[in-house]
């Protein structure tokens, strides 16, 4: 990906904003492939988050504040995402009797069968992304993100 190229200058950048719209430009275009797997099955990929969380739960249910925590993306519309999730019947929602402020969420069969196919097609994308890194670059990559 050559970034001069893609945001047609041919003017000589500072290295540092080359690398800041770099990382932009790769995030963008792995966002879009990953949306693109995800179009066929209608959620979102903060929704495929939320129910790849669920599914780490191991059937123990979860409340929005362990979701949120454990997102991907943070973001303050979870609630909106579980509601989407559950209109499509993936996750459930329990509301505790004692406490109705207290409601947790649980992924659901149907959540688990559909997320099995999502994860199929999500790992392709991930071939697509990373086809031309061997193991040995991406765990150099993974080194270095790692210093962010």
């Amino acid at each position: 990906m050559n970034v001069e190229k893609i945001i047609k200058t041919e003017k000589q950048m500072p290295l540092e904003a080359r690398t800041i719209i770099h990382l932009i430009l790769v995030q963008n275009k792995t966002t879009e492939i990953v949306a693109n797997a995800l179009k066929p099955f209608e959620v979102s990929q903060q929704q495929f988050n939320v129910l790849r969380i669920l599914r780490g739960q191991r059937g123990k249910p979860a409340n929005l504040s362990t979701i949120n925590e454990r997102m991907v993306a943070k973001m303050s519309n979870t609630t909106r995402l579980i509601d989407k999730l559950l209109a499509r019947g993936y996750v459930q929602r329990i509301v505790c009797e004692a406490n109705r402020r207290k409601v947790e969420i649980t992924i659901t069969e149907a959540g688990i069968a559909a997320l099995s196919k999502m994860d199929k097609a999500v790992a392709k994308a991930e071939k697509v992304i990373l086809q031309n890194f061997n193991k040995k670059e991406l765990k150099q990559l993974n080194s270095l993100l790692d210093k962010f």
